[in-house]
């Protein structure tokens, strides 16, 4: 005798019919049919909790603004605004209801729908009323009473990416900070600078290291300039940006109520209609994290061709030692961080051109591609945080200067010539250069062969001030100028 046990159910109705819901389940047939619908990744929306959270309070602002405007009772604005309040304090806690794939159509229809069903049910259980009658509190009559998906969606997403790029930028100040560490650390390990690959002039490993905290610091900078943009929102705008079915009004109060629940110095945009189909803002922030991602994987070519070798490479660092690098070779080590970062930084450069063409695919009122514009935004803020820190913790903190290497290839560089030049003249040097190539010889050697400089002098001319040097800076004392 057969002992499965049937799980029991509710039902549901839509305009295309009614569907058996579970019954302890806190989304109701919307979700249930977009889940059906879109099964075409293996990411949900509920594993993005800055977005659970950024709808909520969304939903919550509206609560309030509803009530204000006498749209609803105050027991059920209380209610929803209690529901809401859950998902806002413990997002992670409600991540199952949110089962959603995150390529779907319909402009974050479903996703609106699936979030008006939770709240609801959350608030009926909270009145200890049973999931799905929603005859005293109702998803879209109430919990989405004066709002539209496309009002909604974007106004959370903002915020969701707004959030999300507090974690970058912790990561970004923790790896600006060992990098600053190391530049200290390497301040007076002197080796050789190159352009085009080819010998020029001499540095310190301490300014090359400085050079690349200050690439990730002016983006830093850049980004965070940039998300202020996020902060103009088109709550209020409903279907197309006209406000229909709202209260002359509302979107004004909503917006103000939405500042002072994310306690952020939101505004309205300056046009509802333009605002609800435009998606520029995401383009020119892709952009942003475009460009981090670049200087990234510059910095991340830089240290695997420094720590090139052991032996026939420049070998003037060496990277932490993480795993074997090869299954033939023996003693192989490989730059395994700096390796996956330069892969990362590829992935969100594409994710780049994605957020592009899909805020180009906009037609007239709407924007229908902004699921997929959250998806890749999500993933590169993503990628990112998790990228740096690992360039952080497994490969920058552990680097090492290998001093010796470094100052070996200065004194037999061709390069140092340059230092000779204001003495010897140009012709002259470009004639030593060429000896010295020819004849495997250092431009010390040459020199003095041909008697045009004393060692004395020599020492003189290549000690340490001389061969490094910083770029001053006038500073003009304003107070002096009339």
């Amino acid at each position: 005798m057969s002992t499965v046990q049937l799980e029991k159910t509710r039902i549901e109705r839509d305009l295309l019919g009614a569907k058996e819901v579970p019954a302890q389940s806190y989304y109701g047939i919307h979700t249930l049919r977009a889940l059906e619908n879109f099964q075409i990744s293996s990411k949900k929306v509920g594993e993005h909790l800055p977005f659970i959270r950024a709808l909520a309070q969304v939903k919550k602002a509206s609560a309030q603004t509803n009530l204000k405007f006498e749209q609803i009772s105050a027991e059920i604005s209380a209610a929803i605004q209690q529901a809401c309040d859950q998902l806002i304090k413990q997002p992670e806690q409600w991540s199952h209801a949110f089962p959603l794939d995150v390529y779907q159509g319909g402009a974050g229809t479903s996703i609106n729908m699936n979030t008006n069903e939770v709240i609801a049910n959350i608030a009926l259980e909270n009145l200890g009323l049973a999931k799905g009658t929603y005859a005293r509190i109702h998803p879209n009559d109430h919990v989405n009473k004066s709002q539209s998906t496309n009002d909604v969606y974007p106004t959370a997403l903002r915020l969701a990416v707004y959030y999300s790029l507090e974690n970058l930028f912790a990561v970004m100040r923790k790896i600006i900070d060992s990098i600053q560490l190391k530049a200290a650390e390497f301040n007076f390990v002197i080796k050789m600078g190159r352009t085009q690959l080819q010998d020029a002039v001499p540095m310190t490993l301490g300014q090359e290291f400085r050079a690349f905290a200050t690439l990730l610091k002016e983006d830093l900078k850049l980004i965070d300039n940039t998300r202020q943009l996020l902060l103009e929102v088109n709550l209020g705008a409903t279907a197309i940006g006209t406000g229909v079915n709202t209260p002359y009004g509302y979107a004004y109060e909503s917006v103000n109520a939405l500042r002072e629940i994310t306690g952020l110095p939101l505004v309205g945009a300056e046009d509802y209609v333009e605002a609800t189909s435009d998606c520029g803002v995401f383009i020119i922030l892709s952009s942003t994290l475009k460009r981090l991602a670049v200087k990234l994987s510059k910095i991340c070519n830089d240290l695997r061709l420094l720590s090139s070798g052991p032996r026939t490479g420049l070998a003037e660092i060496r990277l932490p030692e993480l795993q074997a690098g090869s299954s033939i070779m023996p003693a192989k080590i490989n730059p395994v961080i700096p390796e996956v970062v330069n892969q990362i930084a590829f992935k969100v450069i594409g994710n780049d051109l994605t957020v592009t063409m899909a805020a180009e695919a906009g037609q007239l009122q709407l924007n229908v591609m902004e699921p997929v514009i959250a998806v890749a935004m999500n993933e590169s803020i993503d990628l990112l945080c998790q990228a740096i820190q690992t360039l952080d913790e497994k490969c920058i903190q552990g680097i090492q200067a290998n001093e010796q290497a470094c100052y070996d290839a200065v004194m037999r560089s061709v390069g140092i010539v340059t230092l000779l030049d204001p003495i010897l003249g140009h012709a002259k040097c470009d004639e030593i250069g060429k000896q010295c190539i020819a004849e495997n010889k250092t431009i010390q050697q040459v020199v003095l062969e041909q008697g045009l400089l004393t060692q004395e002098q020599l020492d003189q001319i290549f000690a340490f001030s001389n061969l490094v040097s910083e770029v001053q800076t006038a500073q003009l004392d304003l107070a002096q100028v009339s």
